[in-house]
């Protein structure tokens, strides 16, 4: 039965190895670091998580291995109140694992093994398919195989979901995809590669975001960290300040951003309003280490705050 609160996250499912360091090593150096943590992430998981802490019903479609990472994956959705029917297993693939390092000034480095989540296919989709069919929202990244997204996306548009697309990690995206997006929401660096313009101020981005409109996608959302996040809509721009916070990691902000934005959409917020939610939620977490981990609860948000 069609559920417009309702969110799907379609995406990625990792186990996060952090160091913290003094700096970020160069090609070729070895240095001793700080802290270390092992927690979950990957974009997917991460943006369910911030959705379903924010008071989202949340749904998420991934793939996991047959291991303890995949098990222990599993059981932080359950207890974060995801529904977990179409977290799949891979008997084959090992679960996806990340290895980030934070230097002092909470700039991260990320390597990911992608496993299981490589093998999220067209027929996971299928399998799934009256969860993305009956959502208000269909929410992805791109951790896991372009064609299913791709695939994910057609079908939610084909049954009026609207589909929110978070273009990261940053690549080229098939030009019948942007048909399908109901919102894209790049940061500078994959704005300027999808727009092919190279945003470094505002006014830049307001060119790239109408670059960006024009392959089809209805609303753009550029964020641009401390600079605050650029809209355009209906023919016209607005901008969303940012929180002025003393980060820590910023690890899963954007991940955080739109889950959190995708919780306001679904409660019937306006774009405005959302990404000022969206803000406040990843400006929180920024001032916490780890990826979920750092995931504000909806208790923590006072917009005008």
């Amino acid at each position: 039965m069609k559920n417009n609160n309702r969110i799907a996250v379609v995406g990625s499912t990792n186990t996060d190895m952090v160091v913290k360091a003094h700096h970020l090593p160069v090609p070729g150096e070895t240095i001793l670091g700080g802290a270390f943590l092992m927690n979950p992430g990957g974009k997917g998981a991460n943006q369910a998580v911030a959705a379903a802490r924010l008071g989202g019903e949340v749904t998420f479609i991934a793939k996991v291995g047959n291991d303890i990472f995949g098990r222990q994956s599993l059981e932080n959705f359950e207890k974060e109140g995801i529904d977990t029917r179409y977290v799949f297993t891979d008997p084959e693939q090992p679960s996806g694992v990340a290895l980030i390092t934070v230097d002092e000034a909470a700039e991260n480095c990320i390597v990911v093994a992608p496993g299981a989540n490589a093998s999220l296919n067209k027929g996971d989709i299928d399998r799934a398919a009256d969860a993305v069919k009956n959502a208000g929202l269909l929410l992805m990244q791109l951790e896991t195989p372009i064609e299913t997204v791709e695939y994910a996306a057609w079908l939610a548009a084909e049954n009026g979901v609207k589909v929110i697309l978070n273009p990261a990690p940053a690549c080229i995206l098939p030009e019948g995809l942007f048909k399908r997006l109901y919102i894209l929401s790049p940061n500078e660096t994959e704005a300027s590669l999808l727009s092919g313009i190279e945003v470094t101020d505002t006014e830049s981005a307001k060119q790239a975001a109408q670059a960006i409109h024009r392959k089809g996608v209805e609303i753009v959302i550029i964020t641009m960290g401390a600079k605050g996040a650029l809209i355009y809509e209906n023919g016209a721009f607005e901008t969303v300040e940012a929180y002025k916070v003393k980060a820590v990691d910023t690890t899963a902000a954007g991940d955080t951003f739109n889950g959190a934005l995708s919780v306001a959409l679904s409660e019937g917020a306006p774009v405005k309003e959302a990404v000022r939610f969206a803000s406040k939620a990843a400006a929180i977490s920024v001032t916490r280490m780890g990826a979920q981990a750092s995931a504000p609860y909806r208790n923590e948000i006072v917009v005008n705050g």
